[in-house]
C-alpha cells in the first residue's frame, strides 16, 4: 500500500512538471511571437521607405548603379509573403545595403543638401532606432527559448511537444554591423552605428577635405527589458 502511495505521488510530481513546463514554453513561444509582430512593424516601415530612399539618391549618383542593384533585388521579394526568418534575413542584408547608399550620398553635396534626402534620412535614422530597441527584445525572448529547448530537463518537454529553437536577428559581421545608419549630419557626412564616419564613396569631383565628425551621443535606452526566466523545473 505504501510503496503504491509513494508511486503515485511521483506520477502526480511529473505531472505538475510537464504541465509547468509545458505552459513555460508556450508562454515564450507567444513572447517570441509578440516580439517579433512589433519588430516587424519597424521592419516594414524601413522596407517601405527604401524605394523613395533609393530614388532620390539615384537621381543624383545615377553612376553608382551596382549599388542599387543589390536593394533592387532584395525588394524584388513579397514582404508580407516572407516568413519571420526570411524577413530577419531579407533584412540583415538590407542593413548593409543602406550602409552603403549613405557612404555613396557623401560624394554628393547637392544631394546632402536636399530637403527631401534629409527627410528621409531622417525617417530612417528614427526606424532603425525603433528597430535596434525592438530587435534587443525579441533577441532576449529567443535566447530564453533556445536555451529552454537545449537544457535538460526542459529539452525533454520541448523534444515531446516540438517546440524547437528560432532564428536570432543578428548582423553577420562587424562590417555589416556598422552599416546601420544612425545619424546624418549635412556637414560632417553620413555617420555609422557608433558614430563612426561612413566610408566615403568615390567623390565625383576633387573636394576639399571635410572637417572631423563631432561624437554622436549614445543612442536613448530602450524601456524594453529581457523577459525573466520562466520556472521550468
Amino acid at each position: 500500500m505504501k510503496f503504491g502511495i509513494v508511486v503515485l505521488i511521483i506520477i502526480i510530481i511529473l505531472a505538475i512538471w510537464v504541465v509547468a513546463a509545458y505552459n513555460g514554453f508556450i508562454k515564450m513561444k507567444n513572447r517570441i511571437e509578440e516580439a517579433f509582430a512589433t519588430m516587424d512593424v519597424y521592419l516594414k516601415k524601413r522596407w517601405d521607405l527604401v524605394p523613395n530612399l533609393v530614388n532620390t539618391v539615384q537621381a543624383y549618383a545615377k553612376h553608382e548603379s551596382s549599388t542599387f542593384e543589390k536593394i533592387t533585388s532584395l525588394r524584388t521579394r513579397n514582404y508580407d509573403a516572407m516568413s519571420p526568418n526570411e524577413k530577419i534575413e531579407a533584412n540583415q542584408a538590407l542593413g548593409g545595403a543602406l550602409g552603403a547608399i549613405v557612404a555613396t550620398a557623401e560624394a554628393y553635396p547637392e544631394l546632402k543638401a536636399n530637403e527631401n534626402f534629409m527627410k528621409l534620412m531622417g525617417q530612417l535614422n528614427e526606424f532603425e532606432e525603433d528597430i535596434a530597441n525592438s530587435r534587443k527584445y525579441y533577441n532576449g525572448c529567443v535566447r530564453q527559448m533556445n536555451t529552454s529547448v537545449e537544457s535538460f530537463p526542459s529539452n525533454i518537454i520541448a523534444n515531446l511537444f516540438h517546440f524547437g529553437k528560432y532564428k536570432m536577428y543578428e548582423v553577420d559581421d562587424v562590417k555589416e554591423r556598422e552599416n546601420v545608419v544612425v545619424n546624418f549630419d549635412p556637414e560632417d557626412g553620413p555617420k555609422l552605428a557608433g558614430g563612426e564616419p561612413a566610408a566615403a564613396a568615390p567623390k565625383v569631383e576633387p573636394e576639399a577635405p571635410a572637417a572631423p565628425a563631432d561624437d554622436v551621443p549614445p543612442a536613448p535606452e530602450t524601456d524594453l527589458e529581457p523577459p525573466s526566466s520562466e520556472d521550468i523545473q
